[in-house]
């Protein structure tokens, strides 16, 4: 071949090449409203302090401390898009990389939600949404600078694909502060048809059990041993697609069908929240039948004969927050969670129970590391189901270990040792986590702080609010927003005093009163 015709071809290549890039890349995110970003300032802390909640706990006051750290270092976590960047929206970043994460992100919005009358923290989700592919998937790891899929996220047979699949969690938990029934409607096409794609991809339909598979990598369970024995794509036992039921991964669609199901209520569709119902009971009738053991009182992973495996770690609990389990089966894997041979040990919950091969007191990672999401997942699942009490004893510990550990390192950490008053160690069982992060370790001293420890739920689409009010010192909370209502609340002994913009419901220990604008008075 001839200069001429090597130049001729070679740029015939390159343009076909780009072209058909040009093409994959206009179809990203063809299910999202928005195409490109809107230039907006980032909020200071230091200015949006005053806007912010403000928690009354003379219980421990040392314990609001740490959640003014939070939200400074959180805030100082907030990015936009570079110029050249096709993400769509400001966020916050869970601080490790120059990529963005799934379930991180799911999980800080939890705590976002608190202040999201002064960023969108809800918007993070939308650079997933804005850079989905035209099948669906939506990769779990993406570039800040040029909206890539990182290599991280992809793997052989889209091993790594996707994180827990939680956007239609955090998008219904945000909605009941906001009360946005718009956003519910802009959400709603990408999540079903990024659960099409796990439908095709991450169910095992050639298994009798036909659940839902994941592996350490994509369920954000970096070195779990629940993958050990599992055949890999180049050895890499995180990466395997073997299509083993996991508990966790089953559970998480289950809870996607029910708030898909309650977002078509709110927004009218009763016809598709019952196809959703539909699916969703399904799904919980194969949990139960395959994954639940009576004998240890604990779900458990099922391999592809559907034979459960013996490994026990916090995996288990999805079935709580997602409405699977029976009382009896809750009120038994309690037992579990108060055993101090498995989940009891100084900080609950570690991610691999300590009767376990390779728990580790130091953490190592998802060896026994006690990581903030997976604690509040079954926070919030114990709620569900009356176990208020146990709930706030978890939150307390963990809230006492992270002010410790504050006190002694000056930081926040991404996860923390289960047997010592420390910051676990990483994968390697030898380094140190990363430091102030903020990131999903905000969940404790922001979002558990309030639920659970001060007691206080707000719902932003029913104006309401319950407070599970119980610590004999003065408490409560200045300046919290849910929809268009800002109120203050505090009790000291027998009286509580609120001040509110505008009327709502408060239940106070299953008692209702009914808030007027203005300044309200009420004994106990």
């Amino acid at each position: 071949m001839n200069m001429k015709n090597y130049f001729l071809l070679t740029t015939f290549t390159l343009l076909f090449i780009t072209k058909a890039f040009a093409q994959t890349d206009e179809s990203r995110g063809m299910y999202f409203h928005k195409k490109t970003y809107t230039a907006s300032t980032l909020p200071n802390f230091e200015k949006a302090k005053k806007e912010l909640p403000a928690p009354i706990w003379d219980e421990n006051p040392e314990w609001v401390e740490l959640y003014w750290k939070a939200w400074e270092i959180a805030f100082s976590n907030l990015k936009s898009p570079d110029p050249n960047s096709p993400l769509v929206a400001n966020w916050i970043d869970e601080g490790l990389s120059p990529q963005i994460f799934q379930w991180d992100t799911h999980f800080m919005a939890m705590f976002g939600r608190y202040a999201f009358h002064i960023f969108p923290f809800i918007e993070s989700h939308d650079n997933f949404y804005a850079r989905q592919h035209k099948d669906g998937m939506i990769c779990r790891v993406i570039n800040e600078a040029d909206g890539a899929d990182h290599h991280w996220g992809l793997g052989e047979n889209y091993a790594r694909t996707i994180n827990p699949p939680l956007f239609s969690w955090a998008e219904i938990e945000y909605f009941k502060f906001s009360g946005d029934t718009t956003r519910l409607s802009q959400i709603l096409r990408p999540i079903e048809k990024y659960i099409e794609w796990v439908e095709q991809h991450r169910k095992a339909n050639d298994t009798e059990h036909q659940l839902y598979w994941s592996n350490g990598q994509a369920s954000g369970m970096d070195n779990t041993p629940r993958d050990m024995g599992r055949p890999s794509p180049n050895g890499d036992i995180h990466s395997s697609t073997s299509p083993m039921g996991w508990v966790d991964m089953s559970s998480q669609i289950k809870m996607c069908y029910d708030n898909l199901a309650e977002m078509c209520k709110i927004l009218g569709d009763a016809s598709k929240a019952a196809r959703y119902t539909k699916r969703s009971e399904t799904l919980a009738r194969r949990i139960n039948h395959y994954m639940w053991n009576d004998s240890t009182g604990l779900y458990h992973d099922v391999d592809v004969d559907s034979k459960q495996t013996p490994w026990i770690t916090t995996a288990a609990f999805w079935p709580i927050l997602a409405n699977i389990a029976s009382p009896e089966q809750v009120k038994r894997m309690t037992h579990a969670i108060q055993d101090k041979n498995l989940f009891w040990r100084r900080l609950p919950l570690p991610s691999l129970a300590a009767n376990q091969p390779h728990y580790d007191k130091c953490g190592c990672y998802w060896r026994g590391g006690v990581w903030a999401p997976t604690t509040y997942m079954t926070v919030k699942g114990l709620e569900k189901y009356g176990h208020e009490a146990l709930a706030e004893v978890i939150a307390r510990k963990n809230m006492q270990t992270m002010h410790k550990v504050f006190q002694s390192t000056g930081s926040i950490w991404e996860l923390y040792s289960p047997d010592m008053y420390m910051p676990a160690t990483d994968a390697t069982g030898i380094h140190m986590v990363k430091p102030n992060f903020v990131g999903w370790s905000g969940l404790i001293p922001i979002s558990m702080f309030i639920e659970n420890i001060i007691g206080i739920r707000t719902d932003g689409s029913t104006n309401r609010i319950n407070w599970r009010s119980n610590s004999p010192k003065r408490h409560g909370i200045q300046n919290l927003r849910f929809g268009n209502i800002t109120t203050t609340l505090i009790r000291e002994g027998d009286t509580l005093d609120i001040q509110s913009n505008a009327p709502y419901t408060l239940e106070i220990n299953g008692i209702e009163h009914d808030i007027k604008e203005g300044n309200n008075q009420i004994q106990l």
